[in-house]
């Protein structure tokens, strides 16, 4: 009683240890999404693992074929054969024990004769072929089997049983599996993976879950990842947590031993089918069907009967829930497509429209661009203009303010006139009072007065006009031949015929005004603008039109 609790103790204490080291250990970096997806990864490429497994038949083949061996020899390369066909493709492996039996024949060898035997029985009973495998191990008696044989007798049975169990559907055929699996187990050394792998089977069928797991979780610990034995430990892990209710631990371990199916070409596997079965469950209807249908390529192409009646209970169900989502996704499809090419034909009514848009855009914006460059047009004009109206308006200001200057001198001029003839008058009377009048008629006949305020007149009269027009002789003289321009001596601003001109610049265009002005006669007014008018560089008739022109501001537009 002491020594149940204590070993009760240890497994309750071992388990949880066991169960933290193998998931450290074991994909602990990778969640199941990853690993679900490098497993389809797989599927998609597995035929190069098939070519792995083909060449190392080959080699072996090959190895059979060029040298010439002793039948012991022979007899030990088609066994390797059939290790690696046994569970890759059935028909060959068959083909080679039946050679491995011609030979134990041969040999009057009984150990290898039964081997083969018992090899053969198993393929049968795996290929489909009961009534030949259940003929073969009738006729064998354990009595006449040598004591390393016995494991292979009592394992030929139990898959017998299994797999027979599998295709006829009868209940009872579970239990001679279990009895044959219970006697296989005391043939096998404990110590042997063989036997811990069948106990820890055995556990689960009689739900010590607990103990099962301990064993699998030691044995995974140790096995090399991605072999056959790690996927047959990785498959019952997943049963195991099946029957737990761990769903995720469940479809991570299958996902893990369809893995190792994959990387050893191992075509008589039996997660997939799981797998399939938990991805129909979850809704994921794809990859359901993605799995069957490797379950299936995998079980004809190897030519495993008995998996083929497991995959045919639930695979109308998968490929019918497959066939009808992939009509469903038709009709989706359609459906987008109708609507991706209306979207295209309204696209390509937009771009049209766009495009028209753009090109009315682009004349508008051209147009824009002229009436734009126009308008800087118009503005240079303007602004042309306003400078020219400013210009103009600062020259009449100017002028203004020289006409007011021009007022207030000619005011002054005549004041200072009137006072010159009330001083001249008081000098007359004064005389007249004195009774001077011998002084007085001089003074009356004298000219000299007149004279002098002519001149002052004249003075006044050329700086005036010079101010207004300051160029007016240069400009004149422009107008004549040049052997007759006027030269002025170094004191005078004007002479006679210069006057004759600025009185007429003036708008006095009378002769005899202009005569009165200076003091001559109105013949000598004419001669003076005629031989002017014979001196011009330019046209006679045009010369005193030209002269009215002189110092006027314009602008030719």
């Amino acid at each position: 009683m002491n020594h149940t609790k204590i070993t009760l103790l240890k497994r309750c204490l071992t388990l949880p240890f066991v169960c933290l080291l193998s998931f450290s250990l074991l994909y602990g970096k990778d969640d199941l999404k990853e690993i679900s997806d490098y497993l389809d990864q797989l599927i998609n490429n597995k035929q190069q693992y098939i070519q792995q497994k083909e060449e190392k038949i080959n080699n072996l083949k090959n190895l059979s074929e060029i040298n010439h061996f002793s039948p012991e020899q022979q007899y030990n390369i088609n066994n390797k054969l059939y290790e690696e066909y046994r569970k890759f493709k059935l028909d060959s492996a068959i083909h080679y024990v039946k050679r491995n039996l011609q030979i134990a024949k041969t040999l009057n060898d009984s150990a290898r004769f039964f081997t083969s035997k018992l090899q053969l029985a198993t393929l049968y009973s795996s290929s489909g072929m009961y009534l030949e495998s259940e003929e073969i191990l009738k006729r064998i008696r354990t009595n006449n089997l040598p004591q390393n044989l016995r494991p292979l007798y009592y394992s030929a049975y139990c898959q017998f049983f299994e797999h027979y169990g599998v295709t006829s559907y009868q209940p009872r055929y579970a239990e001679q599996n279990r009895m044959y699996r219970d006697s296989f187990m005391t043939v096998l050394d404990p110590e042997s993976l063989d036997y811990k792998i069948y106990l820890a089977h055995k556990y689960i069928d009689q739900r010590e879950i607990e103990q099962a797991e301990e064993i699998l979780l030691h044995l995974l610990e140790k096995e090399t990842t991605e072999t056959p034995y790690y996927a047959v430990i990785t498959h019952h892990l997943g049963t195991i947590n099946r029957i737990k209710k761990n769903f995720q631990l469940e479809k991570k371990y299958y996902t893990l031993s369809a893995i190792a199916d994959i990387k050893n070409s191992i075509k008589e596997n039996a997660s997939f089918q799981r797998l399939a079965l938990i991805s129909y469950e979850a809704g994921d209807i794809a990859r359901a069907f993605k799995y069957t249908q490797s379950a299936i390529e995998d079980a004809i192409f190897c030519n495993v009967q008995f998996r083929t009646a497991q995959l045919s209970k639930f695979y109308p169900i998968i490929n019918a829930s497959y066939q009808a989502k992939e009509a469903k996704s038709k009709n989706q499809l359609m459906i987008y497509l109708i609507l991706i090419s209306l979207l295209t034909l309204f696209l390509i009514l937009l771009v049209i429209y766009i495009y028209r848009q753009m090109k009315k855009l682009s004349v508008i914006k051209e147009e824009l661009s002229q009436m734009n460059g126009k308008l800087v047009e118009l503005n240079n004009e303007l602004n042309n203009k306003n400078e020219l109206l400013n210009d103009r308006n600062n020259k009449l200001h100017e002028s203004n303010h020289m006409k007011e200057q021009y007022i207030a001198q000619f005011f002054d001029l005549c004041s200072t006139y009137i006072d010159k003839m009330e001083e001249y008058r008081k000098s007359l009377y004064r005389l007249g009072v004195n009774k001077q009048y011998e002084r007085l008629m001089k003074k009356l006949k004298s000219t000299t007065i007149i004279d002098n305020e002519l001149d002052d007149l004249y003075e006044h009269f050329d700086s005036i006009f010079l101010n207004l027009y300051p160029s007016f002789v240069s400009d004149f003289n422009s107008l004549l031949v040049k052997e007759e321009q006027i030269i002025l001596k170094s004191n005078d601003m004007l002479n006679k015929e210069l006057r004759i001109y600025a009185l007429l610049r003036l708008g006095i265009t009378n002769s005899l005004k202009i005569a009165s002005f200076l003091r001559c006669s109105l013949s000598t007014i004419y001669n003076y603008r005629t031989k002017m008018r014979n001196k011009s560089s330019i046209s006679r008739d045009e010369f005193e039109d030209i002269v009215m022109k002189i110092g006027i501001i314009y602008t030719e537009e």
